[in-house]
């Protein structure tokens, strides 16, 4: 996607070979024009499948899952990371660990919210290791809810995630995909390069 090419060389900050600062944009101030266009391109990739929820773990997913959710006419579910005072039980539960922060949350969903009947798509903004995302699939697996696809807004294709949910069995699409961030210079995947190599 272009457009968020351009964000990301524009408006990132390379912090270290393995870290993007995107919260110009993306997961503290958000460009909305920008989370538009990417929750179009999302719905066109995963159009089809009679999506009924959009699933997706707070806080920096939440902006362009909402665009997705909202594009699509369904409801919006975030996983909790921390339990409020009202959500004590009829939860469905994983363990997910951060990278980032260095710590576990037990992400929280009400059963309220995702039952067997549901056809899922989980979206989130950034796939490195893949930990939010397979705690995201253990929930939806607990549901019983059918799950779609998961999409990311920004791939970094360098860490092991992507292969870990694809070993899986599950359909991944990423809308920016990073191949490097050595030397401060962001550089991108070739998808198409990439088809061909496959």
């Amino acid at each position: 996607m272009e457009q968020l090419q351009k964000a990301i060389e524009e408006r990132g900050s390379v912090l270290s070979d393995h870290v993007i600062k995107v919260d110009q944009f993306l997961n503290h101030q958000i460009d909305t024009n920008l989370m538009v266009e990417i929750g179009r391109e999302f719905i066109s990739r995963f159009q089809g499948h009679d999506i009924t929820k959009v699933l997706t773990i707070e806080t920096s997913g939440i902006a362009p899952s909402f665009m997705a959710a909202h594009e699509l006419n369904v409801p919006l579910v975030f996983a909790r990371k921390k339990k409020s005072l009202t959500m004590t039980d009829h939860l469905y539960t994983s363990s997910v660990y951060s990278y980032t922060k260095e710590e576990t949350n037990q992400i929280t969903v009400s059963k309220d919210f995702l039952s067997s009947d549901d056809r899922v798509l989980i979206l989130d903004d950034i796939l490195a290791n893949g930990q939010a995302a397979l705690g995201l699939i253990d929930v939806v697996k607990q549901s019983g809810a059918s799950l779609v696809g998961i999409g990311f807004v920004i791939e970094k294709s360098f860490q092991d995630g992507r292969d870990k949910l694809e070993e899986a069995g599950h359909r991944v699409e990423s809308l920016a995909r990073i191949k490097s961030l050595e030397g401060s210079n962001v550089t991108f995947l070739n998808e198409v390069t990439e088809e061909v190599k496959g």
